[in-house]
C-alpha cells in the first residue's frame, strides 16, 4: 500500500519521475497523510506547475508559426550571433521544427544559461526538420561590411536547408536578394520558437569556435569573452597586437593605425 512505502523511495520516485507523468505520481500519492510525502508530493506540484508556465510561455512563442503552418509546411526561423566582437566569425542559424512541434526552455540565447543553451541545442539539432548554418570570417566582415556579410551568411544557412522553407521568420531584418517570403520580427529570439531555436544553435556553433580559437590564440581570453571587447581583451590586444581572427576594420580605436 502507498501509506507502506517508504518516504525515501518516493523521494526517489519524484525525482526520477518525468515532467509529463507528475500529475500522475500526485494522484498516487496525495492521500498518503504522512508530513514527509506531504512534502514531496507539494514539492511535485511546484515542479508540474512550472511546467506548465512553460508550456504556456512555450505556446505563446508559436503564434507566428501557428498563423503561418496555415499555409505552409516548411517554415524556418532564422537569426544572428556575432555581429558586435572585435574578434571571431559571424555565425547564422535557420531553422524548420515540424508542425506544432514545441521545445520547452527556448528563448532568446541571451535568457538561457550557457548549461541550458547546450542541452537545448543538442535537443534542436535532433528534433529540428532541417538546420543551415552560414558564416563569415573576420576578412570578409573587413572586406563588405558586417551587415552585408550578415545577409550573405544568412543567406548560406537557408540554402543548407532541407526541406526548403515557404517562409522564412527573421529577426527583425528583411534579407535581400533571399527569393523566399520573409516576416521580419521585432524581438523575433524572444516572440518566435523557431527564431529563439536558431538563435541557440547560432550561439551555440560560435561559442565552440571561440573555444578552440582560445587554444589557437592564448591571453585573448577568446573561451571566456568570445571575441567581444572586454576589458582585458582590449589590454591583450593593445599589448600582444591582433590575432589573425581580429577584425581589422573593428580594433583601430584600440589599436592603432599601425595595428590595422
Amino acid at each position: 500500500m502507498t501509506d507502506q512505502e517508504p518516504i525515501g523511495r518516493i523521494r526517489e520516485h519524484m525525482r526520477a519521475c518525468p515532467e509529463e507523468k507528475l500529475e500522475t505520481f500526485i494522484d498516487a500519492y496525495a492521500s498518503d497523510g504522512r508530513s514527509g510525502v506531504k512534502t514531496i508530493v507539494e514539492q511535485a506540484r511546484r515542479k508540474l506547475d512550472r511546467r506548465r508556465r512553460e508550456e504556456a510561455r512555450i505556446d505563446e512563442l508559436m503564434v507566428f508559426e501557428r498563423e503561418a503552418w496555415q499555409s505552409c509546411q516548411y517554415v524556418a526561423g532564422m537569426d544572428e550571433v556575432g555581429r558586435g566582437p572585435l574578434a571571431g566569425p559571424l555565425v547564422t542559424a535557420a531553422v524548420i521544427l515540424p508542425r506544432g512541434h514545441r521545445i520547452l526552455g527556448i528563448n532568446d540565447s541571451k535568457k538561457v544559461s550557457a548549461k541550458k543553451r547546450e542541452e537545448l541545442y543538442r535537443q534542436i539539432m535532433e528534433e529540428a526538420l532541417a538546420v543551415g548554418i552560414g558564416m563569415n570570417s573576420p576578412g570578409r566582415i573587413d572586406q563588405i561590411n558586417v551587415l552585408q556579410a550578415t545577409y550573405e551568411a544568412m543567406r548560406e544557412a537557408v540554402s543548407q536547408l532541407d526541406p526548403a522553407p515557404e517562409l522564412v521568420l527573421n529577426d527583425a531584418v528583411t534579407v535581400p536578394g533571399l527569393l523566399v517570403r520573409q516576416i521580419p520580427i521585432i524581438h523575433g529570439d524572444a516572440r518566435s520558437i523557431s527564431i529563439g531555436a536558431a538563435s541557440i544553435v547560432a550561439k551555440v556553433t560560435r561559442d565552440h569556435m571561440m573555444e578552440d580559437y582560445d587554444k589557437t590564440y592564448p591571453g585573448y581570453g577568446f573561451a571566456k569573452n568570445k571575441g567581444y571587447g572586454t576589458a582585458d581583451h582590449i589590454r591583450a590586444l593593445r599589448k600582444m597586437g591582433p590575432t589573425p581572427i581580429h577584425r581589422r576594420s573593428f580594433i583601430g580605436h584600440f589599436t592603432g593605425p599601425q595595428s590595422v
